[in-house]
């Protein structure tokens, strides 16, 4: 019987985990954050007063059947337009999701509509079935501050000191956390630390039921500087980030690149949590700043064998 794997996270971090994950299981699923206001998502949720549909879009994409037909929907549903008008840089796929939405008022029966459109290796599943707006309080030059919304948060200079979320206890549809509740293996990361990994852990319920896989979950931190929410804090600050946000979790494993794996301040705070840290050479090639999936994809396997669950041979695939 294949492992169940779930993913979290929002936005590129999780396009590149779940092409990873997408080979070594049948039963695959994505939890994504619903807080996005930037961009088509955020023209979308403002008129329309929906869900953003783009981080569910880049998953279902992420998942799409490795054939002609799913690639060819894949690469539709990601086609953004260009011209003069209000259509400009809308991606096609958040217009379809917005017309399922519109139409039947079902978040979730909406994206599994998308997905069976893709043939899809997995299921895409809301964090929450409305609307987020994140509020987080930073420290910066001039003292601290509180900024709303993603786009803001995530370009905004400082540290970020607390972050919570409007509305505060936001309705999480059962089959969120009934997945959580049934995966044998729970996927943190990568992904914007505050804006699309924390995120789920401002969600009471869901953070409950994170607290409860802690033993069955693996974190997987960032590589690279790209990301502006943790500008100079480095690994060990992802690492303290978390613990502050979610001081009952605790995961089974963190894994870290091998450019990161000398890091004795790291070393020493995971030593702290009594958490061990697995060292792999996860990051693309050429200095990028995002985990190549088929690295990733062989290190996920091994720590999952390791457990004694069954994966499947991945063998060639979209990801190489």
């Amino acid at each position: 019987m294949s492992v169940s794997i779930v993913a979290f996270g929002g936005g590129h971090g999780l396009y590149n985990s779940l092409t990873a994950l997408r080979e070594l299981t049948h039963e695959l699923t994505a939890v994504v954050t619903v807080a996005d206001d930037g961009g088509s998502s955020g023209r979308l949720r403002g008129e329309m007063g929906i869900v953003p549909p783009g981080d569910l879009r880049m998953a279902l994409s992420a998942l799409c059947e490795d054939s002609e037909w799913g690639r060819t929907w894949r690469d539709v549903l990601q086609w953004r337009y260009t011209t003069d008008g209000p259509l400009d840089g809308h991606a096609v796929g958040n217009l379809l999701i917005a017309a399922l939405w519109d139409r039947d008022a079902d978040v979730v029966a909406g994206l599994d509509l998308v997905a069976s459109l893709l043939k899809a290796r997995g299921r895409v599943l809301p964090l929450a079935d409305e609307p987020l707006t994140i509020h987080a309080e930073i420290e910066g030059a001039n003292g601290r501050e509180i900024i709303t919304g993603q786009a803001a948060v995530a370009t905004a200079e400082g540290r970020v000191v607390r972050l919570s979320l409007e509305p505060a206890q936001p309705h999480v549809p059962g089959e969120t956390l009934e997945a959580i509740a049934q995966a044998d293996v729970v996927v943190l990361g990568p992904g914007s630390w505050h804006t699309s990994v924390l995120t789920h852990f401002a969600v009471e319920p869901v953070a409950a039921a994170l607290h409860d896989a802690g033993p069955r979950s693996i974190l997987v931190l960032n590589v690279g500087d790209a990301d502006d929410e943790m500008k100079g804090q480095g690994r060990v600050g992802e690492v303290r980030a978390l613990r502050a946000a979610a001081p009952e979790f605790t995961p089974s494993v963190v894994v870290v690149d091998s450019a990161d794996g000398d890091d004795g301040e790291l070393r020493q705070e995971l030593s702290r949590w009594g958490v061990p840290m697995r060292v792999f050479p996860i990051c693309a090639a050429g200095g990028a700043h995002a985990h190549d999936p088929v690295a990733l994809r062989r290190a996920m396997a091994l720590l999952i064998a390791e457990r004694e669950l069954s994966v499947r041979d991945g063998g060639p695939s979209m990801a190489g």
